[in-house]
């Protein structure tokens, strides 16, 4: 009788702790810009996070989420020491972010080491997309050169004989140039990468204008596009040198370039007026949740990064401690993305659609629109040197 109910009891506490582990919180940490010239990004990818919790009613999976925001400062070591608190600390299952490469190529090691899965709503460098490819990333974004790609390949079949380019000196910005003369042929005038962060460009303002170029091109995130556009505007360029960009002109930099921008074109994977049921709601949610700002590539991209861990996590259960069927599920890209067509390669980067995008006045309101569509089921050209199979 005592051995009957002794074992009665340990299938009580077997029960109890079964309940007590579906009950638990599922841990998010995010790594992300929130200071500095390039806070309004950061500040998307937090927003697009939090808003596909609030969607799926605070829970990813079944799972109620507790959410760890940090600032990266845009620092390496700071992002570092951060994510590895969110690893030590505040034992998290899933690392979001971060916005800038040489943030990503610091906390790779530590977030993806610990058997935490690091999934990326933006920076995508080319090595993590080869050689260096790891099976606990996943990139809900882009390779970087990709929508770079699209603009090299616009001014390529436009016929432009001379163009300027010039990027930030640092990963994402040498991808960026790459992924542009992977397509354009013609003469390069000049290829310039200014400081991290650089807010006055009077002197490569002056050398666009000596050097004869039909256009630039530029990748010049946040706060340094928000400069860079209205000083190009203010130059008297813009009537004479075609703008192609890629994050220079978009959703996060928009509002405070406002009709500076106007008719300046981009490379993208996506724009707010993709017309598709799911991404209509999803801007709208946006825009009445966050004051009636529009939603920019890093606010969607960490909107499907959430919908992504939905969908790995119903695959499993709920279920977090198998890494393997975890890492499984998440390879399957269970969820429908707000960009319509969607698939992970073998790199754990996705297999989707480039556009053209312009920008447009809607109402008291500037925003990006497609124009068409440059690219489709693309798969980056760094797949080839990747081991995962």
């Amino acid at each position: 009788m005592n051995k009957l109910l002794s074992s009665v009891a340990a299938i009580a506490l077997i029960g109890a702790a079964g309940a007590a582990q579906a009950q638990e919180k599922l841990k998010i940490g995010v790594v992300t810009t929130l200071s500095g010239p390039a806070a309004v990004l950061g500040q998307q990818l937090r927003n697009g996070l939090q808003l596909a919790i609030k969607d799926n009613g605070g829970k990813l999976g079944g799972r109620e989420v507790e959410l760890f925001v940090q600032d990266d400062e845009l620092k390496p070591d700071v992002a570092v020491s951060k994510a590895k608190a969110l690893i030590d600390r505040d034992k998290v299952d899933f690392v979001v972010g971060p916005i800038f490469s040489n943030i990503l190529v610091a906390i790779m090691k530590p977030v993806t080491e610990s058997g935490a899965f690091l999934i990326s709503p933006n920076a995508g460098t080319s090595n993590f997309a080869g050689k260096d490819c790891n099976p606990n990333f996943f990139v809900t974004s882009y390779q970087n050169d990709q929508n770079h790609e699209v603009m090299g390949k616009y001014a390529q079949d436009a016929g432009l004989k001379k163009v300027f380019i010039m990027a930030p000196n640092y990963p994402a910005g040498k991808d960026s140039l790459a992924g542009f003369k992977r397509f354009y042929k013609g003469e390069v005038a000049d290829e310039v990468y200014v400081p991290l962060g650089q807010l006055d460009y009077s002197a490569e303002l002056s050398k666009i204008a000596a050097s004869g170029s039909d256009a630039v091109f530029v990748f010049l995130p946040g706060g340094m596009g928000v400069n860079f556009v209205k000083q190009f505007r203010q130059a008297g360029l813009a009537d004479k040198v075609k703008f192609l960009s890629a994050f220079t002109v978009d959703e996060s930099t928009l509002p405070a370039q406002k009709e500076a921008a106007l008719g300046f074109f981009g490379g993208a994977n996506w724009a707010p007026d993709l017309n598709n049921a799911q991404n209509k709601k999803f801007v709208a949610a946006y825009e009445a949740e966050y004051n009636g700002a529009i939603p920019a590539t890093y606010a969607f991209q960490a909107y499907d990064a959430g919908l992504l861990i939905d969908g790995a996590l119903k695959a499993t259960g709920g279920k977090t401690d198998n890494k393997d069927a975890l890492r499984a599920a998440l390879a399957k890209a269970p969820f429908t993305s707000l960009r319509g067509a969607f698939k992970f390669n073998t790199n754990h980067y996705p297999i989707q659609d480039f556009y053209q995008v312009k920008v447009v006045q809607v109402g008291d309101k500037f925003a990006t629109s497609i124009d068409k569509k440059v690219f489709s089921d693309y798969a980056d050209p760094h797949v080839k040197d990747c081991a995962m199979k």
